[in-house]
């Protein structure tokens, strides 16, 4: 199964999936409590790096959603065929 990561509005972002590890920088595994489990975005959470809910009380505000598709660059017109002579 693949994993997905949802940013939630003004939350953590939750990981769905049953293949996933969670690595520190020394390559460490975390223990993970639960799955789906929640990762702490407000970096105020007791229980870092998951979500412990205190993004509720501290107000967290992050709410932007995923760009557009971006367009794909558009080839510019070959040049002119040079003149004979």
């Amino acid at each position: 199964m693949s994993v997905t990561i949802k940013v939630r509005q003004n939350g953590s972002l939750l990981v769905e999936g049953e293949d996933v590890k969670l690595i520190d920088w020394t390559g460490a595994e975390y223990v993970v409590p639960k799955k789906p489990f929640a990762l702490c975005r407000c970096g105020q959470s007791k229980e870092r790096p998951f979500c412990d809910g205190s993004h509720k009380l501290c107000n967290f505000q992050a709410a932007e959603g995923a760009p557009g598709p971006k367009k794909m660059p558009v080839d510019p017109p070959p040049p002119p065929p040079e003149p004979a002579g």
